[in-house]
């Protein structure tokens, strides 16, 4: 497969907005830990600075917990259909050994580590649109792409900018990657989201009439009818995955009569970010529970990976 190095250091070059900022909450929060062990270490003996550490390392396990918590408080009106506290817990260590990984190493640090599929080799040979959600970028992905590129299977991983905009602004980079890839291979793509990316998909298949252009789209942890954490943060994106938001009551509207047969989704009752924890999935669509598996940990379940391979399999 043809590896373009000028193109690869374009793409460093021009690093997402969100590795930026990534970048630089990682650098902050590095500061603040050797801040606090030095604190501790001008106050006492060397082992208070681990205490140090250990704070602001835990407060980001506290606040991973809230998460959690609003979490288990959504099923307070139906809570037979809560999960186990055993499944909580185990989620809760899932996300907290996921998340850094992502947030403070792939996205900010590797996000052009792996380059887009190249080439015209790749006829008959069906493709893959990976769309990532709110507050990430195609670094999200690379465990994704180090096996589709082990396959040989061409993909493109779009990176969504503006990171504020409206959904709707997203439009023009999944139809870009999912011509790029139908160029390559003379097939439709199979899409795969994660969270918001699902909704970006929904709104360009809406405004375009694009369902004959995608053999497939894959959501993960999408909130197709919003999600009460959308309450707690800002941006125009945001506001659109508030549950019973304008936005998304136009999209439904606009899509009138599509059915969703094409799509499978994803979703958990453990999802610390999208709750009520079915609005990840969608009517007619084939939903697949993922049992005690967080937000983004559901991006790296193999479940979702084998599904993937099993769609590119059929033509």
């Amino acid at each position: 497969m043809p590896f373009d190095d000028a193109r690869m250091r374009s793409e460093i070059a021009h690093r997402p907005v969100v590795a930026r900022l990534q970048q630089f909450i990682a650098f902050l929060l590095v500061a603040v830990v050797a801040a606090t062990a030095g604190y501790f270490m001008f106050l006492g003996p060397r082992s208070a600075a681990l205490l140090g550490a250990g704070v602001v390392i835990g407060g980001y396990w506290v606040g991973l917990g809230l998460e959690f918590f609003y979490l288990r408080r959504s099923y307070s009106s139906h809570p037979e259909s809560a999960p186990p506290p055993s499944q909580f817990a185990l989620a809760w260590y899932r996300e907290m050994m996921t998340a850094p990984l992502v947030f403070l190493g792939r996205q900010p640090f590797r996000s052009s580590a792996i380059p887009d599929s190249r080439g015209d080799s790749f006829d008959s040979r069906r493709g893959v649109v990976l769309v990532h959600g709110f507050f990430c970028n195609r670094g999200l992905w690379n465990p994704w792409m180090r096996v589709l590129r082990s396959l040989n299977i061409p993909f493109r991983a779009v990176s969504l900018e503006p990171v504020f905009a409206s959904i709707d602004e997203y439009s023009s980079a999944i139809a870009n990657a999912v011509a790029e890839v139908q160029e390559m291979t003379r097939l439709a793509p199979v899409i795969v989201a994660h969270s918001m990316g699902g909704l970006a998909v929904r709104a360009w298949l809406a405004k375009q009439g694009a369902a004959n252009r995608v053999h497939h789209v894959v959501t993960i942890a999408t909130p197709h009818r919003g999600t009460c954490m959308a309450r707690r943060g800002f941006g125009r994106n945001v506001a659109q995955m508030r549950i019973g938001s304008t936005w998304l009551s136009r999209l439904q509207t606009s899509e009138s009569g599509s059915g969703f047969d094409g799509f499978t989704c994803f979703w958990s009752r453990c999802d610390n970010i999208v709750f009520p924890t079915d609005s990840a999935t969608l009517p007619g669509a084939q939903n697949r529970e993922l049992a005690a598996t967080p937000h983004v940990r559901m991006v790296y379940h193999p479940e979702v990976l084998a599904r993937v391979m099993t769609l590119l399999d059929r033509h």
